[in-house]
C-alpha cells in the first residue's frame, strides 16, 4: 500500500513539474501565432471566471460559458490530449463555440473586458459586430 501512495505521489509530481516547465516554455515563445494558441486555453478559463461573475452576463450565456469550461478542465476527450497539435483542438473548439455563443448574448465590450490575451485573437473568434436594425 505504502508504495502504491508513493508511486501516486511521485506521478502527481511529475505532472506538476511537466505543466511547470509547458507554461515556462509558453512563456518563451516569440511573439506570434504559436504563443496565441499557448495562451488560448488559459485565456479563456481566466475568461470564464470573469464573465461567470459578472452580472450584466445573462444565465444562458453563463450556462454555455460555465459548461465550455467544464469540458476543458474534464479528464474526457473526443481527442486524447499527448496526439500532438490536434490534442486539444476539441477544447479549443468547444470553447471558442461557446465565447461565440456568450458574444451573441452579451454585450462586445464586456467580453472584450473579460478577455485577457490579445484583443485581436477575441476580436476575430466573435467575428465582425453584428448591427442592430434601426428603430422606427
Amino acid at each position: 500500500m505504502r508504495q502504491w501512495l508513493v508511486g501516486l505521489g511521485v506521478g502527481f509530481a511529475l505532472l506538476l513539474l511537466s505543466w511547470a516547465l509547458l507554461i515556462l516554455a509558453a512563456r518563451l515563445l516569440p511573439p506570434g501565432i504559436a504563443r496565441d494558441l499557448a495562451a488560448f486555453i488559459p485565456d479563456c478559463v481566466t475568461t470564464v471566471r470573469r464573465l461567470r461573475k459578472d452580472p450584466r452576463v445573462p444565465r444562458r450565456a453563463k450556462i454555455a460559458i460555465i459548461a465550455a469550461g467544464i469540458w476543458v478542465a474534464s479528464p474526457i476527450d473526443l481527442i486524447p490530449e499527448f496526439l500532438p497539435v490536434i490534442g486539444p483542438l476539441d477544447d479549443i473548439i468547444v470553447v471558442a463555440l461557446a465565447l461565440r455563443y456568450a458574444g451573441r448574448q452579451v454585450p462586445r465590450d464586456v467580453l472584450l473586458a473579460a478577455w485577457p490575451g490579445d484583443p485581436r485573437l477575441m476580436e476575430r473568434l466573435l467575428g465582425a459586430p453584428r448591427e442592430l436594425p434601426p428603430e422606427p
